[in-house]
C-alpha cells in the first residue's frame, strides 16, 4: 500500500496528522507543497484544491485531518512500518 502525505509545515492540521504517523511508526512518502511546485502541480490537479492534510492512499486522495488520523489508526495493522 502506498501512502503519500501532502502537507506544509506550518499547517496546524498537517502537525497533528504527521504527529499520528510517527507516533504510529508508519511509513510515508511525504510530499511538501510549500518546497516542491511539482507536489503543489499534483495535488491541485489531481483535486481542484491546494488543501491539506491529504493523504493519498494508492493515489486516491483523503482530506480532513480527523478523517485521516482516524483510518491510520483504524488500519495501521495493514500499513507498511518505518525500517
Amino acid at each position: 500500500m502506498k501512502l503519500e502525505l501532502f502537507y506544509y509545515d506550518a499547517c496546524p492540521f498537517c502537525q497533528y496528522v504527521l504527529g499520528t504517523i510517527d507516533e504510529l511508526g508508519i511509513q510515508v512518502e511525504y510530499c511538501n507543497i510549500q518546497e516542491s511546485n511539482e507536489h503543489l502541480n499534483r495535488l491541485t490537479s489531481d483535486t481542484g484544491r491546494r488543501t491539506v492534510p491529504c493523504l493519498y492512499i494508492d493515489n486516491k486522495p483523503m482530506f480532513e485531518s480527523s478523517d485521516i488520523m482516524e483510518w491510520l489508526k483504524s488500519n495501521q495493522s495493514k500499513l507498511p512500518k518505518k525500517a
